[in-house]
């Protein structure tokens, strides 16, 4: 600004500077001496205090004769025609003022100390870690350690291993191990996944041998001359009439042992005219020189245990057995509750239930394999059939699963009276309020017969 220019008195630039050259000191003229103790090398601290007259000290002196005996690779430094420039600004200036502070050298040293100790802190609880975690997959891979199996060739004596229902693997390889087949507990479900082994194990005691590898163990449990207790099954939906049999032929008994054993219900504290539906769907293992009674008995008692899950009272027990079985026949699983309800809504207003399973039940064609019912089973008599009789059926049909069991108990909300079923491939079923509806649905459901013309319509 011009106020600000005014106010500041203008100096001369090159008068400043001839004020500087005239303060520089006389130039002296540096001329080489020779000392017979020692020569000091051109640039020197010792030759700078020559040229300024100062006097050396010994000590001077013997570092002059040290670095005269060291030859210098460096030029000499030229000498300036008005002297050292270091008369400028400090007459007798240390170089040694120029290194960096020993406290920050101490410092820098320090935190990368720190920093080291703290990769190698680092690295060694990483390792600490990865062999606390994989110590034995490093130790197995680099062939450290026992071996995990046995060597073949040294089984001997026996074992037997116990497989239970519901069994893989892993509890598998468990029970080998603590049968003192393996050697390991993991071994053999390590043998199964390593060699992509795709097995199923059936329930059943298993005579094997001590000291077996994995391999032999797979081997001898794929044996069924190995196998010392028996299995037998009764299907979701089963019927007595049907299963009898296979049972006897499974346990190597009479069926007419079977046919004694479910003849009295009382036996087993069911107040019914018949077990039907108290024969539990499930496999069962049995122990060598298991009779009929034993194992009629063992159904009965998880068909109890399956109530007493469900809630159900014991005085209700028939009723609601008889409710699931109806359930187990007409509908697929994720259907249960809803067919469950429109059991009920037709109970509740005293409406035929109209089941055609228990048409064929009774009639003697319920495993015929097809879904419709013959017009002499619709219209028969029996005491089962819902199409002649109000209420529930005299006995259960079938024997029903947990599902249906609970379904019985716990019907789904809604105001259905009817349903049937349209694709027998998938299960769609469809679920009415009104005769008009259903009727519709029987249609689609001819509709699809038509198309399927070999689906057990």
């Amino acid at each position: 600004m011009p106020e600000r220019d005014s106010a500041s008195p203008r100096r001369d630039p090159d008068a400043r500077l001839g004020d500087l050259f005239e303060n520089l000191p006389a130039p002296t003229q540096q001329l080489p001496t020779v000392d017979n103790n020692s020569a000091p090398s051109p640039g020197s601290r010792r030759a700078a205090r020559q040229a300024a007259g100062t006097p050396q000290p010994d000590a001077d002196a013997d570092q002059s004769v040290a670095a005269a005996e060291v030859p210098s690779t460096s030029a000499p430094i030229a000498e300036s025609p008005s002297g050292r420039l270091e008369d400028l600004f400090q007459a007798d200036h240390d170089d040694s003022d120029l290194r960096p502070p020993k406290k920050k050298r101490r410092r820098g040293c320090l935190v990368a100390l720190v920093v080291v100790l703290a990769i190698v802190g680092g690295l060694a609880a990483g390792g600490v870690w990865a062999w606390n975690t994989y110590g034995d997959k490093i130790s197995e891979t680099l062939g450290w350690g026992e071996p995990k199996d046995w060597e073949p060739g040294i089984a001997t004596g026996e074992a037997l291993v116990t497989i239970r229902e519901g069994d893989t693997g892993r509890p598998v390889s468990t029970a080998l191990h603590e049968a003192g087949v393996t050697k390991t507990e993991d071994v053999f479900y390590d043998y199964l996944i390593d060699e992509a082994v795709a097995v199923t194990f059936y329930p059943g005691v298993y005579k094997l041998q001590k000291k077996m590898t994995a391999e032999a163990a797979l081997a001898a449990l794929r044996d069924e001359g190995n196998k010392l207790e028996n299995t037998v099954g009764m299907a979701e939906g089963g019927t007595i009439a049907a299963s009898l049999q296979s049972m006897a032929d499974t346990l190597g008994l009479p069926v007419e042992d079977f046919e004694a054993a479910v003849a009295d219900p009382a036996a087993y504290g069911v107040s019914a005219q018949s077990l039907e539906g108290w024969l539990f769907p499930a496999i069962y293992t049995f122990d060598p020189g298991v009779t009929a009674t034993d194992v009629i008995a063992r159904m009965v008692e998880r068909t109890r245990e399956s109530l007493a899950t469900a809630g159900v009272p014991e005085a209700d027990a028939q009723r609601v057995l008889t409710i699931a079985s109806i359930i187990q026949r007409e509908a697929r699983t994720a259907d249960f509750g809803k067919v469950s309800r429109v059991i009920q809504n037709r109970l509740d207003i005293d409406m035929k239930l109209q089941m055609d399973s228990t048409a064929q039940y009774g009639y003697g064609s319920l495993h015929e394999g097809v879904v419709s019912s013959s017009a002499e089973a619709l219209a028969d008599p029996n005491p089962w059939n819902t199409y002649v009789h109000e209420g529930l059926p005299v006995t259960p049909i079938a024997s029903p699963n947990d599902a249906a069991i609970a379904a019985a108990m716990h019907p789904e909300e809604g105001p259905w009276l009817y349903f049937v079923t349209i694709d027998l491939h998938t299960g769609e079923t469809q679920f009415s309020e009104t005769y008009e509806e259903h009727q519709q649905g029987i249609e689609k459901w001819r509709t699809w017969c038509k198309a399927n013309p070999d689906a057990g319509c």
